[in-house]
């Protein structure tokens, strides 16, 4: 060896240009496959593979008004035993098979954590059934069934539950959010977290110009159509019916009841008696509590495997899981995350708006989903066709999960194929995902 020559294992790899080759081959394959792993083209997702991340159960409890409706005296952990044990009751898995159960909640103490492991064991989850809460605001349920779906598609496990929960009657309110410190007061973007979204909401609507009488008719119509499916029971086989205790709240006697229905829909609505209402943010206002979600309670959740594994346990697949996406916006304008987190799913999958049978699009306020409706171009009678969370409510951590039930029976009754879930996000992120019906 020569004089100043150092020989070491690093160098010899380096100076080997058929193993940097090799290497730098490795690596682009796997940046590659990152991409591919989602299926492209409306034919292409339409078709079954061994390896597909399929849905085998997808269920809710009914959703009630918080503070007022029939489940405010339960627990939102005893909203999730039900809504675990009844997608063992109907699913009829072993539930020793299910490896992890993930629980989008935004306003447990806690995160959850401790409460919804009990949840599970109570329902009849073994200890090696593992639990998990998250929260991403109103797009907790939906990032739980994700996160499901993502680690089945990955090896990491074979069989799991997304789920979401929420008791708005116990746990809504000024201490679901904590005081900011002052680093965080002195950024400004930072500070806007904290605007309450009706506030902001409200100074969308005036600045993207939506206006008063274009809400209420969006109202108007979530609510007509919400009643309308609700008589002719199409919520029936989503809703898995829960008996609990409740306080009558005119004469403090409890009782035991059996739930069965949404208690929020309301008979009646038109835009004349929306027009009625008060503005709810700003005296000159157009938003209110007519043309907002209501506070709800509920709880929702999805069993998840892959087909394979789906057809070994002769599990019957009602749909499947092709991707999703996450994206942020401005916290001030909240309210358009769908509008962009939309295209973002549609592109990763190869997909146009022309191939979706069916939008499941989350109303968080009249005029942000109205907006983003119309600005990306949809078939408003594609919208939502049974309603939304401005006519049957919305708890918080639930809706995500909740969207999955309500699509794939629309879609089942529709004849349609394809179908995207989506929601705007508190301090400024939208959701989608995308998804197939059997």
């Amino acid at each position: 060896m020569s004089k100043g020559t150092i020989q070491t294992p690093f160098v010899k790899a380096v100076t080997n240009p058929t193993s940097a080759q090799q290497r730098l081959s490795q690596v682009t394959s796997h940046l590659a496959s990152s991409e591919a792993d989602i299926p492209r083209g409306r034919e292409t997702i339409l078709a079954k593979s061994p390896n597909d991340i399929v849905v085998t159960c997808a269920l809710r409890t009914p959703i009630t008004r918080g503070g007022k409706g029939l489940l405010k005296d339960t627990a939102a952990a005893d909203l999730l035993v039900h809504a675990l044990t009844s997608v063992i009751a109907r699913s009829k898995i072993d539930p020793s098979l299910v490896e992890d159960i993930a629980v989008g909640s935004v306003l447990a103490p806690g995160g959850g954590a401790t409460e919804f492991r009990a949840a599970a064991l109570a329902a009849g989850f073994g200890e090696s059934t593992a639990v998990k809460a998250l929260n991403r605001q109103c797009s907790s349920g939906l990032q739980a069934c994700v996160d499901i779906a993502n680690a089945i598609s990955v090896g990491m496990i074979d069989i799991g539950i997304g789920a979401g929960v929420e008791s708005m009657s116990s746990q809504y309110g000024p201490g679901a959010v904590t005081e900011f410190s002052e680093l965080l007061d002195k950024h400004t973007e930072a500070k806007n977290c904290k605007v309450p979204m009706g506030v902001l909401s409200e100074q969308m609507a005036k600045d993207r110009k939506i206006s008063r009488h274009a809400q209420d008719e969006f109202a108007a119509r979530s609510y007509q159509r919400a009643l309308k499916s609700q008589q002719l029971g199409k919520f029936d086989d989503e809703i898995s019916p829960i008996t609990v205790k409740y306080v009558d709240p005119k004469t403090d006697e409890e009782k035991v009841i059996t739930v069965s229905k949404d208690d929020g829909i309301r008979p009646g609505i038109s835009v004349e008696s929306l027009a009625k209402i008060k503005p709810a943010f700003a005296k000159d206002g157009s938003i209110h509590a007519g043309s907002a979600s209501q506070i709800s309670d509920g709880a929702a959740a999805v069993l998840f495997m892959k087909r394979s594994t789906a057809e070994r346990l002769g599990q019957k697949v009602i749909g499947k899981f092709i991707g999703s996406a996450v994206v942020g916006v401005k916290p001030l304008l909240m309210g358009i995350g769908p509008w962009k987190a939309i295209p973002v799913i549609l592109e990763k999958t190869g997909i146009s708006k022309d191939d979706v049978d069916l939008w499941e699009i989350n109303e968080a306020f009249a005029s942000q989903c109205l907006w983003c409706v119309n600005e990306l171009g949809l078939d408003i009678e594609k919208v939502n066709p049974n309603g939304g969370a401005i006519a049957f409510g919305h708890p918080l951590g639930c809706t995500g999960a909740r969207q999955v039930s309500t699509l794939f029976n629309e879609l089942g009754r529709s004849k349609g194929k394809v179908g995207v879930t989506s929601m705007c996000v508190g301090t400024g992120m939208g959701m989608a995902a995308v998804w197939v019906k059997e």
